[in-house]
């Protein structure tokens, strides 16, 4: 699991388009935090801070502890609205967790044991379907990836979350069906002669 990250932020004392563009020239991005049957608080944070944090690569889906004038609020991020062409942040939506709560959040799947997969080693491809996995989590237990293992897996073989080891506390947020996460495809060069002796064999 992420350790969880603490960014320090302040009321904001006004809305509206105006306000948050002057908050925006001080590097200040505005924000939102919300949920947990409390009322909204509309904040502030510093850019510079955000933008470290953005560039860990797992600010989406870890824990953010917010400081808001001293006073600590355990939140999930759950949307940041970037500017088009800098792409600098505009604005963050936290979502305060309650203890004891679960969340939904998507986490990387990373595939491991790649040299152990027959079909691999013959020159088949990974055909990644999902990137991410939907799962639902303990709030105080969201792990940073999921690994899945081709061990065994042939050139044909389809991989299906059901084959997948979920850490405890975590389970899939997609329960109607057994989804494919990746399939091991034959390589272009193996599909184009094999095409090629099916279209001679038709010939004859």
């Amino acid at each position: 699991m992420s350790d969880s990250l603490t960014l320090s932020a302040q009321l904001r004392d006004r809305a509206g388009k105006g306000a948050s563009r002057a908050l925006r020239r001080e590097g200040r991005v505005p924000a939102v935090i919300y949920g947990d049957k409390k009322d909204p608080e509309a904040i502030h944070i510093a850019e510079r801070e955000l933008s470290k944090l953005l560039g860990s690569g797992h600010f989406m889906n870890s824990i953010v502890e917010v400081e808001v004038d001293g006073k600590k609020v355990i939140t999930l991020p759950k949307d940041v609205a970037f500017h088009p062409v800098s792409d600098r942040p505009l604005h963050v939506d936290f979502l305060r967790i309650a203890k004891g709560s679960t969340v939904e959040v998507s986490v990387p799947v990373v595939f491991v044991n790649e040299e152990a997969s027959p079909g691999l080693k013959r020159g088949g491809v990974l055909n990644v379907v999902r990137h991410e996995l939907e799962l639902v989590c303990d709030a105080t237990k969201i792990p940073d990836q999921i690994e899945v293992d081709v061990t065994g897996t042939d050139i044909g073989d389809s991989i299906h979350i059901s084959a997948v080891t979920l850490p405890k506390g975590s389970e899939s947020a997609i329960t109607d069906r057994d989804f494919t996460i990746a399939t091991i495809v034959a390589p272009s060069a193996l599909k184009s002669s094999d095409g090629e002796a099916a279209d001679e064999a038709e010939e004859a």
